[in-house]
């Protein structure tokens, strides 16, 4: 086993193929910092993260704590004297006490070409805001959001129908090669260390339910992303007859044509739905009516009577 001894901070799936490079090349991973159990479902089953569930499946201690601030908290990770702390979609933001803890610093995993799309959700706004490359950055952390030196980075074209979830998982992946190619410049003292550009920096808020509310007087390549963008959580919706539909995949049929009212159904078939935009026309593929499961627009319609004119609020 390798004598680096590496402290491993993340919770969701994101970050389960970084852990799964470092135990399979052998790092010595003393202890994994997760966010706490959550209840969920209906039965409030107390369900664990993904990243807690490989590590108990590798016998690899779990430390769980509420606020990772805490002083007893700080105390137990100083104890373990970690030569390095790898940082993968944990959760919360790590006080300077943590960061100055490992003699290699904190490495993070950021899912952008950084400086581009600093924050909680950049793999969303990536496809959302229309960009046609982005990747993965590995980072020394500092105090603050996503802003500390870089180390490597590795780029990727987003195609024009994919989905944040496909990006999610080619991201994945990539990022857990490019922190392993990292740790091993650090370990040689070959790994660089490349200022950000500020003046570049972009945002990726996290979403909130505004996010997700389809305005029909976009274009149709704006809404294409904005579905695509927001697939496959939380998903984008607008209102028919009074009732949430969300649109989880749909396709751009013409990106030029005015409409004088956005939001018209244009054409019906059986393969989409198609509806005026602000400019273009958007066909939609895949829909749930309020309260249903998804399904083709030739389901849906069979209980739907949508109609040409009609008009999506």
């Amino acid at each position: 086993m390798n004598k680096l001894r590496v402290i491993f901070m993340g919770t969701p799936d994101f970050a389960v193929p970084t852990l799964r490079e470092l135990v399979l090349h052998n790092y010595n991973v003393v202890s994994v910092v997760t966010q706490p159990d959550r209840s969920k479902g209906r039965g409030n089953k107390v369900s664990f993260s993904p990243v807690k569930e490989f590590a108990l499946q590798h016998n690899i201690p779990v430390l769980q704590p509420e606020k990772v601030r805490q002083p007893l908290f700080i105390q137990e990770l100083s104890a373990l004297k970690p030569d390095l702390i790898v940082v993968v979609a944990y959760g919360q933001i790590l006080p300077r006490e943590i960061l100055v803890l490992p003699p290699l610093g904190c490495i993070n995993v950021h899912a952008s070409l950084l400086p581009a799309y600093r924050g909680a959700a950049p793999i969303h706004w990536a496809i959302i805001n229309g960009e046609k490359i982005t990747g993965v950055t590995t980072m020394y952390m500092d105090i603050g959001m996503d802003t500390g030196d870089m180390l490597l980075q590795h780029s990727i074209q987003i195609e024009e129908n994919q989905t944040s979830g496909q990006l999610h998982d080619e991201l994945k992946e990539i990022g857990a090669r490019l922190l392993l190619e990292s740790v091993i410049l650090l370990e040689q003292d070959l790994a660089p260390r490349i200022p950000q550009d500020n003046m570049l920096a972009t945002y990726a808020p996290m979403l909130n339910r505004s996010h997700e509310k389809i305005d029909w007087s976009l274009s149709a390549e704006q809404i294409h992303n904005l579905i695509r963008g927001l697939n496959p959580w939380p998903g984008a919706y607008c209102l028919y007859n009074e009732k949430i539909l969300k649109i989880w995949s749909s396709k751009i049929v013409d990106r030029n044509m005015r409409s004088g009212q956005p939001g018209r159904i244009y054409d019906i078939n059986k393969y989409s739905l198609v509806v005026e935009t602000g400019q273009g026309l958007l066909g939609l593929i895949e829909l749930q009516p309020e309260c249903k499961r998804r399904m083709s627009v030739a389901e849906c319609a069979c209980g739907y009577c949508f109609a040409v004119g009609d008009i999506m609020g």
